[in-house]
């Protein structure tokens, strides 16, 4: 018994080639076990699927249906064999991966080890930086970035969420007094977030939707969370941080959390995110999936 699926490469090969010999030399068969093929497929299907010629085939109107649908069919079988076939193959090669600096050195970096063993044929080049890169221009293979997606033509794992708090050390809420309301930060010295839109030097937003802005001031702006951090562990403001970035100090009581008559502006997702390839690299999926299951079982940032 003739086998249907050849049957069907060879149906769409000669329909695409204009010939059963041409169809042939491409699946590197004779041009008799071509035709046997697809005269079994006629003879299966009780239709006709080529006007044959002494020069050349043509389809029928039944023929044009079917090579639609071998096509569809042909198409996702093939995409179904490659997706097997690629798990096969053992990531290698250097991975070049861009993160954000203060929760790359602290969340990132410390899963690596791990990685290599579990895939030493993988090397790492770990860029850190809060700045925004083009990850197609800069031929990064990976990015971690926090915060709400924009549109872009980039494929996206969700790692996990990012809540962001106001706090400060209890000196200086003792020198200064506790705002209970965000307009009571304008009396304060806040500490700003060049690189942010809700954080920033001249204003915070508040709410679920960041709609609640209230204008600050204060004696430093910086474009590191960890440089803000050190700033107001020695008490000289408020701070409006990731949560990631001060957790550790909450948990020993150096900081304070701030419970204002309005809530945090959340910063939204934390995403892996890589370039618009159907079926990524096997040194890419190793690290998403890695990265996936790491922050699934060990969510540090939220406490």
């Amino acid at each position: 018994m003739l086998d249907r699926i050849t049957g069907m490469r060879v149906f769409v090969r000669a329909a695409s080639a204009g010939s059963l010999s041409a169809a042939a030399r491409q699946l590197e068969m004779s041009p008799a076990m071509a035709t046997k093929h697809v005269d079994a497929l006629e003879r299966r299907l009780g239709l006709k699927l080529f006007q044959r010629s002494t020069r050349r085939l043509a389809l029928t109107d039944a023929g044009s249906q079917y090579l639609d649908t071998c096509q569809r069919l042909l198409g996702e079988l093939d995409e179904a064999e490659a997706a097997l076939l690629s798990q096969r193959v053992e990531a290698s090669g250097l991975l070049r991966m861009n993160v954000p600096l203060s929760f790359g050195n602290r969340f990132i970096a410390p899963l690596l080890p791990a990685f290599a063993r579990r895939h030493p044929a993988v090397r790492i080049e770990l860029g850190l930086t809060d700045s925004q890169v083009d990850l197609i221009e800069g031929r990064w293979d990976l990015a971690v970035r926090i915060g709400r997606l924009a549109d872009s033509p980039l494929q996206a794992r969700r790692l996990g969420d990012c809540p962001t708090l106001v706090c400060a050390a209890p000196d200086y809420l003792d020198r200064r007094g506790v705002p209970r309301r965000v307009a009571d930060l304008g009396q304060h010295n806040c500490l700003g977030y060049t690189l942010s839109s809700w954080g920033g030097s001249r204003e915070w937003a508040f709410g679920r939707d960041g709609s609640v802005r209230v204008a600050v001031s204060g004696d430093l702006a910086a474009n590191n969370g960890e440089a803000l951090l050190a700033a107001a562990l020695g008490g000289q403001g408020l701070i409006y941080q990731p949560l990631f970035i001060v957790a550790d100090a909450l948990e020993r009581g150096a900081l304070v959390p701030l419970e204002l008559d309005h809530p945090p502006h959340p910063l939204g997702g934390i995403h892996a995110l890589y370039p618009p390839e159907r079926r990524p690299p096997a040194k890419v999926r190793a690290m998403l999936d890695y990265l996936v299951e790491a922050f699934a079982a060990r969510p540090a940032w939220v406490r």
